[in-house]
């Protein structure tokens, strides 16, 4: 079964995430697929695969008898999809031999080559999509496809290699894909997550990522006779926004340019809550950036009454570069194996993060590698099954080169 094939195949299932629950996985409904996964595994020649206590699915490949000596090597990707757009309900379509133009599909969704100018490099190409309605789920169904197809090919194939650990995680989406994960139990020396854009990509920067929450607390009274008592916890709030850098929005940022981004605000007159998430490359940057949350509050308390507005920052994740350097042969690998596949390596610093961030920290170096995705997040989001053959062939290749 090619990738493309099996990605159609869980897209269908219902996996999006729940940043509200407090329960892990988050939302029922990805133990479905994670079922699935674990019967889809043991299928393949992964006898020992299971879904624990938290929803993760583990599994792993022994080595070629000889080869136990060599490095574990594991590979990673999330079960789950963004709350960013519906995600029930899926229906992919399949382009073949895709022209090179717009794509209109249903909802209102037209994929734009305007917009989305990599398309006119896919023409010949097998685009899959949703119906316009929904995301696909690329994002990261796609990597969970590769894997599972790379570890196919491998086991069917007699393929030499050393131990691999295989890992789907839930509520990545959400940024507690590693909270539970069993980093002793996984077994792995090294990690890859497959859960970048397109194939041939390889992201071993991400930013470092803080979260705020705003609460504005107003006083209300009656419009007609509001003269110097009434405040506005929702014009306080308007204010708090427009004090910080205007640049540094999301929709004015690429690169390594950091930012703030207004994720949610709700309320009233009387009391507002807004959530922002703050990104930066450079860990300083991002201090500075929360700096400037706490000095806007301290300036609006002294202007409305102490007490007006509380901040309360936290730290998510931090930039996986630091623990990657001391291990770089997991990128000059990574390399060797794309360029095998007759691609040329593309390294490109993420502007979000990934559960690898995370584990990296822990202490599982992991890089992430990416899948022939695009546009994830969104009803706009499409994947090329030529180029998830591409990202299966490069895992496949990593599982060679460290088995040499």
């Amino acid at each position: 079964m090619r990738a493309y094939e099996r990605l159609i195949k869980y897209a269908r299932i219902y996996t999006t995430s729940d940043s509200t629950s407090e329960t892990c996985p988050s939302t029922e409904r990805q133990l479905a697929l994670a079922g699935l996964l674990a019967e889809e595994m043991k299928e393949i020649g992964i006898i020992d695969a299971k879904v624990d206590e938290y929803g993760y699915v583990y599994g792993t490949v022994p080595a070629t008898p000889g080869l136990e000596s060599r490095n574990s090597l594991g590979f990673i990707a999330h079960m789950d999809t963004s709350e960013a757009a519906p995600g029930d309900n899926v229906k992919p379509i399949i382009h073949e031999n895709y022209s090179g133009d717009d794509i209109v599909l249903g909802g209102g969704t037209v994929i734009k080559t305007a917009t989305f100018p990599f398309l006119k490099d896919m023409v010949g190409e097998t685009v899959v999509t949703s119906d316009g309605t929904t995301l696909l789920g690329a994002d990261d169904k796609a990597g969970i496809a590769e894997i599972l197809t790379a570890c196919e090919i491998i086991i069917s194939s007699n393929i030499p290699h050393g131990k691999l650990c295989i890992g789907f995680t839930p509520d990545e989406e959400i940024g507690r894909g590693a909270d539970k994960f069993n980093i002793e139990g996984f077994g792995a020396d090294f990690a890859y997550t497959v859960d970048g854009g397109d194939a041939g990509e390889i992201e071993y920067e991400n930013f470092n990522a803080a979260s705020a929450s705003i609460k504005i607390k107003g006083f209300s009274v009656h419009p007609g006779d509001a003269k110097d008592k009434m405040v506005n916890a929702i014009n306080v709030g308007i204010e708090f926004q427009n004090s910080l850098p205007y640049f540094e929005r999301p929709e004015h940022t690429e690169g390594r340019e950091g930012f703030y981004h207004l994720d949610e605000i709700k309320g009233d007159i009387s009391n507002l809550e807004m959530y922002y998430i703050l990104r930066d490359h450079d860990l300083s940057k991002l201090e500075e950036k929360k700096d400037t949350m706490r000095h806007t509050a301290k300036r609006l308390n002294e202007k409305y009454g102490e007490g007006t507005v509380t901040v309360e920052l936290r730290d998510n994740y931090r930039n996986m570069i630091e623990k990657i350097r001391p291990h770089f042969h997991l990128i000059e690998t990574a390399r060797k194996a794309v360029r095998l596949a007759g691609l040329e390596p593309k390294e490109l610093p993420v502007r979000g993060g990934t559960d690898g961030a995370v584990l990296s920290w822990k202490g599982l170096p992991c890089p992430n590698l990416g899948v022939g995705g695009f546009n994830f997040h969104g009803c706009a989001e499409l994947a090329s099954a030529e180029r998830m053959d591409k990202a299966t062939e490069i895992i496949v290749n990593i599982v060679k080169l460290y088995a040499e």
